[in-house]
Formats: C-alpha cells, structure tokens, sequence
C-alpha cells in the first residue's frame, strides 16, 4: 500500500501548524485513494531529538519516527516559521535523519505564521534544505497566516499542492529500488548525457 508521511513540528497540542498539515493530508488522501498515513508529531519527541544529538541512539518513538520517513512514497513537512525560518525542532528532525533517506522522495513543504510577511520562507529556506537532501520538492508550496485558515484560497492551494504530491507518489520507485542510487558529481561527469539528448527531452520529442 501507498504510505505517506506526516511530519508537524507545531509546538502547541492544538497548533494552526498540525490544522494545516491535517488539511493537507485530507487533500492528499483525497486524490491518492488508498494511503497509510503515518503522523509524526514532533513536540512528543522533542528530548528523544536532542538525545540522539548527544548520543547517536535515537529513542524508541523516534526511532519508529524515523523508520517511516524511510518506508514512506510521499511526505508532508509542515513547520512554523521561527526567526524568518524552520523551527529548530524541524530541522533537528531532518540533522538525524541517515544520509540517502530523502534521495528522490516527494515532498510537499508548507509553513505557517502570524502573518502573510513571512511566506518567502517556502523558497528561502524549505526547499533548499530538501534539495540538499535530494528531496523532489512538488512545485506548489503551501503558506497560510493565521487569516488564511478557512479561506477558500487556501483550500485551492492545499488540492493543488496535494495533487501534485499524489501525482509524484504514483510515479515514485519503490525504496529499495533506488538503494545506492545517489549520483555523484564524478558520476556525471564520467558519463554526461549528450547535449542533442538534452534538447530531445526538453522538447518533449
């Protein structure tokens, strides 16, 4: 089956950051069908993080945390913005996770804040981070301020986000497949791919 998973790092037990990570989630599990959801709430593994940071063992609910970014076709990142950027907390998340977990996974990135001043965070700060993990980030991002949430507006950006993050799923290989996959730079340059190749596939023909 399909799994997706579903990383929040709101701080508060009713935070407007898991409302929109649970807004696009439904959206998701709107246009995949069938999906095993899997939630990871990072305020409960807040200690086991900064452990693992000291010690190199992740806990036994941070440790399951990371198994299924692992096993997962598709993942939704939802972060408030601290300081113009991710929390500290979500990106300790993603410091633990084992070098080539993210290599080619969808991610569908998406922040929230007080006000619409900060959503440049979106291009700023997420996808640089998940394309240094080799993440493919899905083109749409989703922001919301706190007068976004129930304005239709928000509602068109979630389907559009979460439709583009189905899309990638459906076409994503398995985790195993893509094992040892990652390619170097000295990969590229051994066996470049011919610039008469690149213009058919930019064409489309």
């Amino acid at each position: 089956m399909t799994s997706l998973a579903v990383v929040s790092a709101g701080l508060s037990t009713a935070s407007s950051t898991r409302l929109l990570a649970n807004t696009l989630t439904a959206a998701t599990v709107e246009s995949l069908g069938e999906v095993e959801v899997t939630t990871i709430e990072l305020r409960d593994l807040a200690h086991q993080l900064t452990d693992h940071m000291l010690t190199g063992f992740p806990g036994v609910k941070l440790g399951e945390a990371i198994e299924a970014i692992r096993r997962a076709d598709g993942i939704i990142a939802v972060t408030p913005v601290f300081a113009a950027s991710y929390s500290g907390l979500f990106k300790t998340f993603f410091d633990v996770l084992d070098e080539g977990v993210l290599d080619g996974k969808p991610v569908l990135v998406a922040a929230t804040a007080g006000t619409a001043r900060h959503s440049l965070v979106l291009d700023h700060a997420l996808r640089p981070l998940f394309s240094y993990l080799h993440a493919v980030v899905v083109p749409t991002g989703v922001f919301a301020a706190i007068d976004d949430f129930g304005d239709e507006g928000l509602e068109r950006r979630a389907a559009r986000a979460a439709g583009e993050l189905a899309e990638l799923m459906g076409k994503a290989p398995s985790a195993t497949s893509t094992a040892g996959a990652r390619r170097t730079v000295e990969d590229e340059f051994a066996a470049p791919t011919p610039f008469h190749q690149l213009l058919r596939q930019a064409s489309g023909t």
